[in-house]
């Protein structure tokens, strides 16, 4: 049964997240009901991170078994004419070694959170920025998200509901850095608790506004405890960038 890895793009504003959730609209059905229309199959897509609501993809991968042996390029145009007008796109498709699996292969994932930092409201990126009205100080966020590198226990930046069994991970990169009006924070491990990113932005905008103190932000993280945490960002400003195997 040949295996296809298939790198995907969407705008995550009117899905309920990656995974399918009933009675709500979500890619992965939205993937999975295209594929069924041109093969004619039933299939089960496995992604490489399960995004949230609302949350956006550049580069997301997810690995799906099909019972007649395609040609790749045929896949991914097949795809795409059926996935209209769902805002969700296969980039590329790839025949893989029925070993690769798109969540447990997977040597790092990047993500990118997005703040629009200026008076004025949004016009062209509604749902895909997070708007902050507020000056920001993107160099002592910079210097806060350093302070968040490497292995530590990341209680502060978990959401309640995590399935994760343990709370520590490694965070091999956060950087913030000021393009014109828009704050761009980056984000890179092998893997990230459930709202982490989210959470680490959140925070960092406390540093940002001057409301906190580099060594606050360092503070929060060492207490290991969620009420330490900032506000929780939206989902808006986040995009998957991609994944590494």
């Amino acid at each position: 049964m040949p295996r296809y890895k298939l790198t995907i793009e969407y705008d995550g504003t009117p899905f309920c997240g990656w995974q399918r959730q009933l009675g709500q609209p979500s890619v992965q059905q939205a993937l999975e009901e295209a594929i069924a229309r041109f093969a004619g199959e039933t299939v089960t897509t496995q992604a490489a991170g399960r995004t949230d609501t609302g949350v956006h993809a550049l580069g997301q991968v997810a690995h799906v078994d099909l019972q007649k042996d395609w040609d790749p390029f045929r896949v991914g145009e097949a795809i795409n004419f059926h996935l209209k007008p769902d805002p969700v796109a296969v980039l590329s498709v790839e025949k893989v070694d029925a070993a690769f699996e798109a969540r447990f292969s997977a040597k790092a994932r990047h993500y990118e959170y997005r703040i629009l930092n200026r008076r004025a409201r949004v016009a062209l990126d509604w749902h895909r920025v997070w708007h902050v009205v507020t000056p920001l100080d993107a160099e002592a966020m910079h210097e806060a998200a350093r302070t968040a590198l490497g292995r530590h226990d990341f209680s502060t930046f978990r959401a309640a509901e995590c399935q994760a069994r343990s709370p520590v991970k490694t965070l091999d990169r956060l950087e913030v850095r000021r393009e014109a009006e828009m704050v761009v924070v980056t984000a890179g491990a092998q893997s990230f608790l459930h709202h982490q990113v989210r959470s680490l932005v959140g925070s960092l905008k406390l540093v940002g506004e001057g409301k906190w103190r580099v060594s606050d932000f360092k503070a929060a993280l060492d207490a290991a405890e969620r009420a330490r945490c900032g506000a929780l960002a939206p989902p808006d400003g986040l995009y998957l960038v991609k994944v590494d195997y």
